[in-house]
Parts: structure tokens; sequence; C-alpha cells
């Protein structure tokens, strides 16, 4: 007997810069020397606190299931980061710790919306937001970002689309991945309460905060107790491996929230709650950590324009997307030969922009100087061959 076909939700688009990031490894271990800058990963290990504190809890013998919202201290922690950091009060209860940012997103958008509900992202973005929204049955809305905008979803755009066909929640990203723009605070602001007067929920990605150098970041939780805040210990924090974040939630859907984490995962890795705990007091160790992410996005802000290859504005994470239609007008083209070429590993715009992407790849300056400085030399010298 033939077997049914796999569910028509599960055909998402692939997630190129993963698969870059596979490629490249393979032809490491095959022996050649490649510069990875597909994906966004800090190079550096997790800070020495948190590495204590977890060898301390192993010593402890059991690691146990935690509430399915997290450790009361965890939970604590992190509201107490929003009082220290921006000024904002937020109870404990109202935090969730989540597997990463990516299981934020599984339970906000299952708590928030129905099938078949309309939420606008920005393009470009994300490429998970879409594939996650698409496997749950829901339908993004990319609405194109400009250099009007600076490469920012405004009220106003979401004003006009929701006027043309309604809109359930609007997702946003402060500092954004790929292109590193940062909402101003107003704009924000401005965001939220159109977000509120249309009824729309809004859920704000704030995983890149802590990795700015130009301009104030701010919380969404600062200008509305309805937003959703997605954050997450993998990037400031140098903790992708341990999968663990938390959201900030309106008292309305925290019993939700956690009725759908109680069966969809039980609790957060009990280890990696507790390296979260630890993290908060690394900031020494991870703003030395950060002050190498600036030079290396100095260096690739001088380096690639006078290549021909232009950046978008890089105010934080640590991206640079980068205008590639001087040599090619097809970045996966671009990308592939890069790598096999240049032993270069980036990740082509199409995973960011279906419409656009083309044009743009996007480069990591995660990594060490010594790699971004070995990536340059090499990228200049193939392009200067092309």
């Amino acid at each position: 007997m033939t077997l049914p076909p796999l569910s028509r939700r599960s055909g998402v688009a692939p997630f190129i810069a993963m698969d870059f990031m596979a490629e490249a490894g393979q032809r490491i271990r095959a022996g050649e020397d490649v510069v990875s800058l597909a994906v966004g990963e800090p190079g550096a290990p997790p800070p020495r606190v948190v590495r204590k504190a977890v060898t301390a809890a192993l010593s402890g013998g059991r690691v146990p299931y935690t509430d399915a919202l997290g450790l009361p201290a965890l939970r604590e922690r992190i509201a107490r980061h929003y009082r220290d950091a921006y000024g904002v009060t937020i109870p404990s209860e109202r935090v969730a710790v989540t597997t990463g940012s990516s299981g934020g997103f599984i339970l906000s958008f299952l708590a928030l919306f129905d099938v078949g509900d309309r939420i606008a992202i920005p393009r470009p973005g994300y490429p998970a937001y879409r594939n996650i929204l698409e496997a749950l049955g829901l339908v993004p809305v990319e609405i194109e970002t400009t250099a009007a905008t600076r490469f920012a979803l405004t009220a106003e755009m979401v004003a006009a689309e929701h006027a043309v066909n309604p809109l359930k929640g609007v997702l946003v990203m402060s500092p954004a991945n790929p292109t590193g723009v940062m909402m101003a605070p107003a704009a924000l602001s401005d965001l939220a309460a159109t977000c509120t007067r249309l009824g729309l929920w809004l859920i704000s990605d704030e995983i890149y905060h802590g990795l700015t150098y130009q301009g104030t970041e701010t919380t969404a939780a600062a200008h509305s107790d309805q937003a959703i805040v997605v954050n997450s210990f993998s990037k400031y924090y140098c903790m992708t491996g341990w999968r663990v974040g938390w959201l900030i939630l309106p008292e309305r859907a925290v019993r939700t929230a956690e009725c759908l984490a109680q069966s969809l995962a039980i609790s957060v890795p009990y280890l990696s709650q507790v390296a979260g705990i630890a993290a908060f007091d690394a900031t020494e160790e991870l703003e030395v950590i950060k002050t190498g992410y600036a030079r290396n996005r100095a260096v690739l802000g001088e380096a690639l324009p006078a290549l021909g290859l232009p950046v978008m504005p890089m105010d934080g994470a640590f991206y640079a997307y980068v205008d590639v239609t001087k040599y090619a007008n097809d970045s996966m083209e671009f990308a592939k030969r890069a790598l096999r070429e240049a032993g270069v590993a980036m990740t082509p715009g199409l995973d960011f922009d279906r419409a656009e992407g083309s044009r743009f790849v996007r480069m990591s300056y995660a990594g060490s100087e010594a790699d971004i400085l070995k990536a340059v030399d090499r990228l200049t010298g193939w392009v200067r061959k092309a």
C-alpha cells in the first residue's frame, strides 16, 4: 500500500544559510581552507561564568524538568534585566523561558493566531518567520522596506496594508537580520500605538539587543504592555547551542503559553536555564567580544564599498547585507562561486527576500578578526579577477 503524501504545510522553503553552512563544513572536513561568513553564530565560546555555573550544577547530580515556563530564578532574573537595561518593570510572571527564540515564535504564533490569519513581516527579513508561519497554516504578508525608511517597517506601512486586507498581527526585528538596521525608538513607539489602535498583535524580535553600534535600542515592552517580546541568549550571550530564550507576554496570554509549553516541550533544558541565570553576570567579558564585532564591522564597512559592494546601514547585529549587482545578477550563483573559487562562504539574499534577494548576499562578521581580514583579502583578489 502506498502511504499518503507528506503534509502540504511541511513544504516550506529550505533555510539557505544552513545549507551553505553545511557545505562549508563539508569542505573544511575535506581539508579545504574555507572562511565561513554564512551563519550568524558568535565565534566566541560561552562566558566563563556560564561554564562554571553549569559545571557546578552537574556536580549536584540530578538534571530535572522545570516548570513549563522556566525556573523561577531565571524568570526573575530576566525581569530584573528589563528594569536594569530599559527602566521597564515587568512582573516575572509575564516571562516565559523558551527553547531559543525559535521556540518563542512557535509558542507566540500558536497562542495568538488561528489558521488563515495574516501577519505582516518585513522584506527583507529572517526566513524562519515566513517558514514557521506557513507551517502553522498562517499567512505571512511580506511588506517591502526601502531606503526611504532605512529598510525598517513603519506604522504607516502597516496601516496601509491593514486597510486593504485586514491583518491579525505584525512581527518586526530590531536590530534586523539580514540588514543590521535598527528602528528608532520613536518609530517603534508609533508602531506599537498603531497596533493598539487597529487591534493588532505586535511581536518584537529583540534577539540582537546588546549588539548595537549606533543609535539607541529600545524594547517594545517600553511602549506597550500588550506587545510580545522575543529574545534569546544565542547572540549577545554567545550561547547558540544552548537553545534557551524568553518571551515577555501580555498577562492574558501567559496561561495559554504555559499550557502549550507543557505539551510541546514539557520544559526548556535545565542546564541551559542555569546557564542563562549566570549569563547576566558576564557583561564585562561579553562587551570585550562585542568590541571585536565592532572592529570586524569597521573592516567590512570600509572594504566592501571600496570593492563596489555597497552595504546597508549596519546599526546593529553582526551582518553586512551586500549589493552584488556590480558582479552578478544571481546572488545564489555569486555565493556558490565565492565558496568554490575564493573559499569564502556567505548567504544568498534569496533566503531573506524572494523578490529582490537575487541582488544581495549576507555576510556575518561574528567570527574572529583574523577570519574577517582573510575573507576580505580573498574577496578582493577574487572580484578583481571577475
